[in-house]
């Protein structure tokens, strides 16, 4: 089946809990030898996945990138999949009261995670003239949420830097793709207000939040052979709210 991730190396940024986390155990239920790097393994266990292999990894920080990326080349030999999914939200706060501190953290860690990895695998991809590299943005990066200036900030970089880097790798066997989904049902939603909640449900016109398992389907598709013709695209999984 072309749908099938036998034998591929993937590595999964943020994959201890949330759209990670079923995203690296379909991977692997579909035939992959995951690679989890998280700041926190902890929720990993408690899933009761076992990963073939998991590291602590703070993504923002591109020494620990670049370690953990050479790593996982000495361990398995090659990567043949990465998924850039590593993310934080961020205050809910009107953008003049955004905290500066706080716009560095997000941006360090939703959009320039995704260049530090990007950039390794893009270099060893690109020598083997195969390979996957899939980041899961936002509904936010393509229309902007207020309040989460940051957040909409580094999604929509990523979506851009996703196109770029598409192009540049395009004739080498190398497929680079986005993910948008709407608001998704993981315990990240316990750092977010109520009426923030319930004004995103409302933009969906499905009527309900998506599910990390739809979110993982998605990916798999993308990273399977299956999808060998599509590159630089934001795959839209919004419930009807994506126009565009």
């Amino acid at each position: 089946m072309k749908t099938r991730l036998d034998d591929q190396v993937a590595i999964v940024t943020g994959a201890a809990r949330g759209i990670g986390l079923a995203i690296a155990a379909l991977f692997a239920e579909r035939g992959a030898r995951v690679v989890v790097w998280d700041r926190d393994l902890g929720p990993l266990e408690k899933a009761g996945f076992r990963p073939q292999a998991a590291e602590v990894v703070d993504v923002a920080s591109y020494p620990e990138v670049e370690r953990a990326f050479n790593n996982a080349l000495e361990a398995f030999g090659r990567i043949d999949i990465l998924v850039n999914n590593a993310v934080i939200n961020g205050p809910i706060v009107p953008t003049w009261e955004y905290p500066l501190k706080d716009w560095d953290r997000v941006i360090a860690v939703d959009m320039n995670s995704v260049f530090y990895s990007s950039r390794l695998a893009a270099r060893h991809m690109r020598q083997r003239r195969s390979g996957r590299i899939i980041t899961v943005s936002s509904i936010a990066g393509k229309e902007g949420v207020p309040n989460i200036s940051a957040y909409s900030a580094a999604k929509a970089g990523v979506i851009g830097f996703s196109k770029a880097l598409a192009k540049e790798l395009a004739d080498v066997g190398v497929t680079v793709n986005c993910i948008a989904p709407a608001m998704t049902a993981t315990d990240l939603l316990s750092t977010m207000t109520e009426d923030h909640i319930r004004n995103m449900k409302a933009k969906i016109p499905m009527g309900r939040l998506v599910e990390v398992d739809e979110v993982a389907e998605l990916a798999a598709f993308i990273a399977s052979p299956a999808c060998s013709f599509t590159t630089g695209f934001v795959f839209d999984i919004t419930g009807g709210r994506a126009t565009y």
